[in-house]
């Protein structure tokens, strides 16, 4: 694995490669960084709809007829948008690379920006919007995030909403990807039965404006403690919860032992064994932290009775106050660390791991080769330093709940 920089039109665009000559297939990813859903809170659902767009074909060969050139090659080409990013993949045989690449230079030349197509996407768009509303792990997690994230584009629906999808037009969307479709905030990987050579960035990219380097903007998560309660004609009671969680990039190799121990480990968490083990709570609970260049938190989610929603929030709250009080003890460390070095070099098995890994490692500011020194640094982490660690981390005791359930 390898990290170069490749010029177009003056601008530097890193890539990020590995070859391996194990299949004869080939996997490219373009990823335009501050371009996702991030950027369009003046027009909620923006970016999903521009990616949405960019599966549509060329305007010369319209939807079907792209679609139809890729099927019967077996080339995959996908466009997704995510809070933070935009990214096309595109992965096939060895043998159709560089008709995958021509294809590829044709949908960024001129994607399928019609109206027709336009209105189609708004259509489903709006069907999407109105199954979640039937779909309560996506309204009670919806509701979390408002209240982590108030007035911010992290509160908003990555879909929508029905009145903003309705004032979205086809020029909205075109100067969304003429500015976020940009030189200055791609970078690539790229790997495979291929040579670094094999990949003509100059002649792939050359309709993209070169930009401005977009910083993320960084939103933080509130410590309001602050409760949401949604009456749905529910069986079960939805809980979720999230917290703030303000990690040094040097020490997250910590939090990722904490959160193991705390609830993100299956049997054995903290949250299983109070939650599930003990009392009978809940079929599953788990707290995951995580962290980006926009924001960082812990956020859990359980189902259980409605009649024991509050038991089971406040057995969430006493075990993360516990768990920042006494810490964690050396049988648990011991057991984390066996899982964590024992499973997670499985991970680098394939060809796509590895490059997902190298691909998290630059995006989020490490060397490539960090996951590797992350492992080790675990395998020497001392209980001691651990828990001093998670002493000094009484953020995250400031819980906040959204909790969709039907009144008893």
């Amino acid at each position: 694995m390898k990290a170069v920089n490749l010029k177009v039109k003056n601008t530097q665009i890193p890539v990020i490669f590995e070859s391996s000559k194990v299949l004869p297939v080939v996997y490219l990813k373009l990823i335009f960084k501050v371009a996702g859903s991030c950027e369009d809170s003046q027009n909620s659902g923006l970016a999903n709809l521009a990616a949405k767009i960019l599966n549509e074909g060329t305007l010369s060969e319209g939807t079907s007829g792209f679609a139809k050139e890729l099927e019967i090659r077996a080339i995959n080409m996908h466009a997704s948008a995510g809070f933070e990013t935009i990214s096309i993949e595109l992965n096939c045989l060895k043998e159709y690379f560089g008709f995958a690449l021509k294809k590829l230079q044709e949908l960024l030349r001129e994607p399928n920006l019609t109206d027709e197509i336009l209105n189609k996407l708004k259509k489903l768009t709006l069907g999407e919007i109105l199954s979640n509303e039937n779909n309560y792990d996506y309204v009670a997690k919806s509701a979390l995030n408002e209240l982590l994230y108030p007035n911010t584009a992290l509160a908003n629906q990555t879909t929508g909403t029905k009145e903003s999808i309705e004032k979205i037009t086809i020029d909205d969307v075109k100067n969304f990807l003429k500015a976020h479709l940009d030189l200055a905030n791609l970078f690539v990987v790229f790997g495979g039965d291929v040579a670094m050579d094999e990949l003509n960035l100059s002649h792939i990219l050359s309709n993209l404006e070169s930009g401005k380097k977009r910083v993320q903007e960084r939103i933080e998560t509130s410590e309001k403690m602050s409760e949401k309660l949604i009456i749905k004609p529910s069986e079960q009671a939805y809980v979720y919860f999230g917290t703030p969680f303000r990690v040094n990039i040097e020490d997250r190799f910590k939090a990722r032992v904490a959160t193991f121990i705390l609830g993100e480990g299956g049997f054995g968490s903290r949250l299983m064994e109070e939650i599930r083990v003990k009392r009978g709570l809940a079929y599953s609970a788990y707290a995951r932290s995580g962290f980006a260049p926009s924001h960082s938190q812990i956020a859990g989610y359980l189902q259980t009775k409605n009649e024991n929603k509050n038991e089971a929030m406040s057995v969430v709250r006493s075990e993360f106050e516990r768990f920042v009080k006494n810490g964690v003890s050396a049988y648990e460390l011991t057991q984390a660390k066996k899982f964590l070095l024992g499973s997670e070099p499985l991970m680098q098995e394939t060809l796509l791991n590895r490059l997902n890994i190298a691909q998290n490692e630059f995006y989020n500011g490490f060397k490539l080769g960090y996951f590797k020194e992350e492992l080790n640094k675990i395998s020497k982490l001392k209980l001691s330093e651990l828990n001093e660690f998670i002493a000094e981390h009484t953020e995250i005791t400031k819980l906040s709940f959204a909790v969709l359930y039907n009144e008893i």
